[in-house]
């Protein structure tokens, strides 16, 4: 992939600093990044759902935290304290995770919960009033009414 230079572009512009960043990010995209797997689903006009799937992990293992227009998900487990368990094979990961979304301008999230080792984000875009098209309602104009003259001769 080629990498494209902005910075020409930050001279004239202000406030899309974020813009070029995420198109900059799109070009080399990070393969490392593939646990824990999620969905982003589509549930209503204008709600969402993040799910995924954090197997193993509890509640206070997790922190979801939204800051400006980022969403973030941790997970870290801590260590178990008690018996020494010897694994003969270990498929569930354990190892702590960190994934970021970009969030559009209000986008809000609503709730998050834990369920059956899914890990559900429920967003909702409340876009205000004043950012909503409107309908400007034409009218004519007044009319004044036309007065004759009459010319003698």
């Amino acid at each position: 992939m080629r990498h494209f230079d902005f910075s020409p572009l930050y001279r004239s512009t202000v406030g899309f600093d974020r813009l070029f960043t995420m198109l900059d990010s799109l070009g080399q995209p990070d393969q490392s990044q593939t646990y824990p797997p999620y969905n982003i689903e589509r549930t209503g006009e204008n709600a969402y759902r993040i799910t995924m799937a954090v197997a193993g992990f509890d509640e206070s293992d997790l922190s979801v935290e939204a800051r400006e227009n980022t969403l973030t998900i941790k997970g870290e487990k801590s260590e178990e304290k008690g018996e020494e368990t010897q694994f003969l094979h270990r498929g569930i990961a354990k190892r702590a995770f960190e994934r970021r979304f970009q969030l559009a301008d209000h986008v809000e999230i609503k709730s998050a919960s834990l369920k059956n080792g899914l890990l559900h984000v429920d967003l909702l875009r409340n876009i205000p009033e004043t950012a909503k098209p409107r309908r400007i309602e034409i009218t004519a104009a007044a009319s004044q009414p036309k007065q004759i003259e009459a010319q003698t001769a």
